[in-house]
């Protein structure tokens, strides 16, 4: 009998060491966060600083303990800006790697192509771009601006600044074609006309005919939503052709850091609102910019896009740590509750709960002729509100479309 009771006590002893042996080696296993950034290609010079603000939010949070004691793990895989190969990579980390959350794609091509496959899943997806807003899908958290923090208050300070007669030069994929869309509908309620609209195949990069069009049309400013290194040889092109009209964008400066790239005065008299740009001068910021370059001293320009990607992980962590969970339902808990905020180097962002999308401190920046970026007004925090006023409750409906203001929710 003594002999079977510590058999017994030894098999519960072994058990609990079992036990306590499996709960340290879950805590110590990583959280897998799957990256999919283009960093080659025709987009790298975008891409690249978005691998790493994630690379730098994850050293600063390991060093930090982790997310609720766990490591992260960063896998990244580089698409090229192929859209078939951003989804056989998120195949790949969602299938193969298990990955807890997918953050990434650079054109709202990319993040559409990525999106039927996450739907598919339990999976929180973070798109870490501005775009040209609309999308409605609880598997989605947006962390860049969109066009009701920089289409409404860019283009009436541009109408009013400069005149009601604009040429839209545009990607030719669904950012540029919606963007100007959005460009149509608030130039219409300001009185206002499209002269001329160009929508430019991604990789074109001979703007001559462009040029002349535009010299014609007689605008009295550019709208440039064009996306990439090729077609960024427009504004090298049109200073050459003395087209000395004042621009405005809701990507420029801030996304593709023209203003560095090129020599004086190409960006001179660009005009855009942006939410994050490495000339913010506040101690949260410039704190921030040291961190950067200290560990990347060779990176041109901090963009929105590295930015936001750094502010992901941020707000990953927030959600997991406040959820206790790492499951999409539960993040999604948290957001409900209107509390689901961070302190970032432009100051307090939020996750609206309706959409999902991100509150941000918006400015109106130009380039001056030595192509000194100035800030012309300050907005203030602006909320991501239109998706929410046009019918779009994520708390209560999962439509998982993208809405524009030609495709509205039915009723």
């Amino acid at each position: 009998m003594k002999n079977a009771l510590r058999s017994l006590r030894a098999a519960a002893s072994g058990l609990a060491l079992l036990t306590c042996a499996a709960s340290v080696t879950y805590a110590a296993d990583p959280l897998k966060i799957g990256l999919l950034e283009d960093v080659s290609g025709d987009l790298a010079l975008m891409g690249m600083p978005k691998l790493h603000g994630s690379e730098l939010a994850v050293e600063e949070i390991n060093k930090a303990g982790g997310i609720m004691g766990r490591q992260i793990e960063l896998i990244h895989l580089d698409p090229q800006g192929d859209n078939a190969r951003y989804q056989e990579f998120a195949r790949r980390l969602l299938n193969r790697d298990k990955v807890d959350v997918l953050i990434g794609g650079i054109t709202s091509a990319s993040r559409e192509a990525l999106r039927p496959i996450v739907d598919r899943t339990t999976t929180p997806y973070f798109y870490t771009n501005q775009y040209e807003g609309g999308v409605c899908d609880a598997s989605m958290i947006s962390m860049g601006a969109v066009p009701e923090q920089q289409f409404s208050t860019l283009i009436p300070w541009m109408v009013e600044k400069f005149g009601k007669k604009v040429y839209v030069i545009a990607a030719d994929y669904n950012f540029g074609q919606i963007s100007a869309e959005w460009n149509r509908k608030i130039l219409k309620d300001l009185g206002g006309t499209v002269v001329g609209e160009e929508f430019i195949p991604l990789g074109v990069s001979q703007f001559a005919q462009t040029i002349q069009n535009i010299q014609k049309a007689k605008p009295d400013w550019i709208l440039t939503i064009n996306v990439g290194a090729a077609q960024d040889s427009f504004f090298e092109q049109a200073s050459a052709a003395k087209l000395d009209l004042p621009m405005g964008s809701s990507i420029k400066i801030m996304l593709g850091f023209e203003h560095k790239r090129f020599a004086p005065p190409a960006l001179n008299n660009m005009h855009a609102t942006a939410n994050w740009f490495e000339e913010i001068d506040t101690p949260e910021a410039n704190a921030f910019k040291k961190r950067w370059h200290a560990k990347y001293p060779n990176e041109t320009y901090i963009n929105d896009m590295g930015y936001n990607a750094y502010n992901a992980l941020y707000m990953y962590k927030m959600l997991v740590e406040k959820s206790k969970s790492t499951k999409l339902a539960d993040l999604r808990k948290v957001i409900a509750t209107g509390d689901a905020c961070i302190d970032a180097p432009e100051g307090k962002v939020c996750i609206d709960p309706k959409s999902q999308h991100t509150s941000h401190r918006m400015r109106l920046i130009s380039v001056g002729p030595k192509h000194e970026v100035t800030v012309d007004k300050d907005y203030g925090i602006i909320q991501p509100y239109w998706l929410g006023e046009i019918g779009c409750d994520l708390t209560k409906k999962n439509d998982k479309d993208q809405y524009t203001p030609s495709h509205l929710p039915t009723k």
